[in-house]
């Protein structure tokens, strides 16, 4: 018998939040739950997300701008958190699920004081604002690494490590066998810079290419996500090169692209990682330094350390060290793929799963644990909760929280 509950989303309006809270809204809601999202403005226009979830748009307040800017910001977050309370009269909600992003702190807020259970989820490998604000006060954290900066080690008995949910389209290229590489066969090169693309890329990956020997350069051929401004010098490059290359400002079927190609370039979003790693696609990646606490470098680290990635400060992402990191990695093909088990040994491909068991556990009450659900009951607040297969990070050392 399954119990029907009423979950609440809450993600700020950027892709990185919002595909995970959109990924564990359609797992809850084939288990037979209602859903509901609380966004921003920007979350409510992101296309193929949410759709047919009931979806309530409120103020959230950016903390930014100075003194003015903080006023401005608390007003917001104050209107946001009053609205979230009387939505949550209607709703009843069992749990409230933050993000990150703004709109989900008075989402959060309002579920704390009208004692709600709630819990956050964090897709970097540093702790976001907002979840660190309300670390302390939510009932459970669940994570998308092993390691996490700016967690309490205090909070260790409540964080669990479940990833980061990918599509069910990537979980399908992990399932399937590595493409057949050799000395004599195509080289397929994705490089992508992220929804927005990335001119570092643009102007150092061709440089560094026609740095490669001309029998692999032969070989080549290249998928590139490119900003609109920077499409046309990057094609005449390649076409100078004699490089074989498809151009694109956006990547509207990344999974398949993903899936032909043998080697990938490109920043280290949580999402991005989370994908390389469920599909097992060996990466060069280039952090972006100017990403908030640097965080794309520490979500880099698990997967370098593996063996899975090369890891290249923006700094000294030049097209000598390009050449290099390439040749290292495809002069040997025996090399290649075992850098694509590497990468994939890092992947967490259940993690929308054990997110969903994680959030059902919330919120429970005897009588619900008697008469049991009909998936699980795997997740349930004991004083530390306890979770299908994911892998606890409680578990982990206090020391490995910086």
């Amino acid at each position: 018998m399954t119990i029907r509950r009423h979950f609440v989303l809450a993600a700020g309006g950027t892709g990185g939040h919002m595909v995970p809270a959109h990924a564990l809204g359609r797992e809850l809601a084939r288990r037979g739950h209602r859903v509901a999202l609380v966004t921003d403005e920007r979350g409510k226009r992101i296309p193929g997300l949410f759709d047919g979830i009931e979806t309530h748009v409120m103020p959230a307040g950016r903390v930014a701008g100075g003194p003015l800017g903080w006023l401005k910001a608390w007003a917001g977050i104050r209107a946001g958190r009053a609205m979230a309370r009387r939505l949550y009269r209607d709703l009843q909600p069992t749990a409230v699920v933050g993000f990150g992003g703004y709109p989900a702190l008075p989402a959060l807020l309002a579920a704390l004081d009208n004692r709600v259970a709630t819990a956050v989820h964090e897709q970097n490998a540093v702790l976001g604002r907002v979840n660190r604000l309300l670390a302390r006060r939510v009932d459970a954290i669940a994570t998308a690494y092993p390691q996490v900066q700016r967690l309490n080690p205090k909070h260790a008995i409540k964080t669990f490590l479940v990833g980061n949910p990918v599509r069910e389209e990537v979980k399908a290229i992990g399932r399937g066998r590595f493409p057949a590489y050799g000395e004599d066969m195509p080289l397929n090169l994705l490089v992508t810079g992220g929804s927005q693309g990335a001119t570092i890329l643009s102007s150092v990956v061709p440089a560094g290419l026609g740095l490669l020997p001309t029998e692999i350069r032969a070989r080549l051929k290249v998928v590139q996500q490119c900003r609109p401004e920077d499409i046309a010098a990057v094609r005449a490059e390649y076409q100078r090169l004699h490089i074989v290359a498809e151009l694109t400002t956006y990547l509207e079927d990344l999974p398949s692209v993903l899936a032909a190609s043998h080697l990938v370039i490109a920043r280290a979003g949580a999402s991005t990682i989370a994908e390389l790693t469920v599909a097992g696609r060996p990466a060069i990646l280039v952090p972006l330094p100017s990403a908030m606490d640097d965080h794309q470098t520490a979500n880099a680290h698990e997967m370098a350390v593996e063996g899975g990635a090369r890891a290249i400060p923006q700094a000294q992402f030049t097209p000598e060290r390009v050449a290099a990191e390439i040749l290292s990695l495809v002069g040997d093909p025996e090399a290649l793929i075992a850098a694509a088990a590497h990468a994939k040994a890092c992947g967490r491909p259940n993690a929308t799963e054990d997110l969903a068991d994680l959030i059902e556990g919330l919120g429970r009450t005897p009588v619900m644990d008697a008469i049991g659900d009909d998936h699980r009951g795997k997740a349930r607040p004991a004083g530390g909760l306890a979770i299908g297969n994911a892998k606890a990070s409680s578990h982990a050392r206090a020391g490995d929280f910086a």
